[in-house]
């Protein structure tokens, strides 16, 4: 493998996503990192008592089993593929960092309830942001719908794009799929819930982790194109310094904020979750009432930012590899 060929195969597989998105049809490896990790849940909570020690415990022997599953299995193709010919081995890494992007999908789904919006469709429109949402969706207005859905794209900016072409940059597809694994662990047993309280400590304390860095590169990026796609980009700076801690996670007020001030809108604040109201800073200022349209330029604003992170570890990823190799 020469320093080429991870950024190589971080580049075809953005440009695959770009133009393919998700299909629903075909079986996703994220989907079985899904299913992987709710047997095991089960498996282990089933064989362990129901202490605090013990789900923390429980919690730590499911991280660990699924991080490795999640990378050795990508790490053990990946090589079977380059014993067989170097091209496979950038076809087959190719697609699989086609599949540990989001940015089609995101902007997908989250357009839909732009649409059910702008049809005038509240219940439609309800029913598609809970798709993409982890709060109650029942009591949301329009103004609460586009708020939620423009807070998912700005999150996942980070979250489903920025931060596995950040790892895909230093360590290729495995590196990926370790990311992948810890990020969707965090999606399905990260909650400060009476379920998951201790059991999803360790998941959610290593998806803060992993997604320090990430975060913060991902927010200063999309400040950058804020200002190259004519948005506010001194609002963006300015939010983003005073608003960037406003949320319980360490990360995720991170790309909020900046997104909140290159639209000049006030995201966030309370919400409902599992019945239970949530109390929660607001990220920006409410200069005007969010809006449908706030989400397609929330997505320019991902793919701007998208394009800028591919172009920067990209260049990382030459340069690491091209001192190692």
């Amino acid at each position: 493998m020469n320093q080429f060929a991870v950024p190589l195969m971080a580049g075809i597989g953005f440009l695959l996503d770009l133009l393919f998105g998700d299909p629903y049809w075909l079986p996703h490896p994220i989907r079985l990192i899904g299913v992987l990790i709710l047997g095991l849940e089960r498996l282990i909570r089933a064989c362990l008592p129901k202490t605090r020690g013990w789900e923390l415990f429980g919690g730590t022997l499911l991280v660990v089993f699924v991080v490795v599953f999640s990378g050795g299995i990508p790490l053990g193709i990946l090589l079977l593929a380059n014993w067989i010919h170097p091209w496979l081995f950038l076809a087959v890494g190719s697609v699989m960092c086609y599949q540990l992007l989001a940015a089609r999908s995101l902007k997908k789904e989250s357009m839909k309830v732009c649409e059910r919006l702008l049809a005038c469709d509240l219940s439609g429109a309800r029913e598609a942001v809970s798709m993409i949402v982890g709060r109650d969706t029942e009591r949301l207005s329009e103004e609460g719908i586009a708020k939620a859905a423009v807070e998912t794209v700005a999150e996942n900016a980070s979250d489903g794009v920025l931060a596995p072409l950040f790892y895909m940059a230093l360590g290729g597809p495995v590196l990926g799929f370790f990311y992948k694994a810890v990020n969707t662990m965090d999606s399905m047993v990260g909650y400060k819930n009476e379920q998951y309280l201790y059991f999803g400590r360790a998941a959610a304390r290593l998806d803060d982790v992993c997604n320090f860095i990430p975060a913060r590169l991902s927010a200063w990026l999309m400040i950058l194109a804020s200002w190259l796609l004519g948005l506010d980009g001194r609002g963006a700076f300015r939010i983003y310094r005073r608003d960037r801690r406003n949320h319980s996670s360490p990360n995720s007020a991170q790309t909020e904020s900046v997104c909140a001030g290159a639209l000049g809108v006030e995201l966030a604040g309370d919400a409902w979750y599992f019945g239970v109201l949530q109390k929660k800073k607001t990220i920006g200022e409410a200069k005007r009432p969010v809006v449908p349209g706030d989400i397609r330029l929330a997505n320019r604003l991902m793919y701007g930012t998208a394009v800028l992170g591919l172009l920067v570890f990209g260049g990382l990823s030459v340069l690491i590899y091209g001192i190692w190799i």
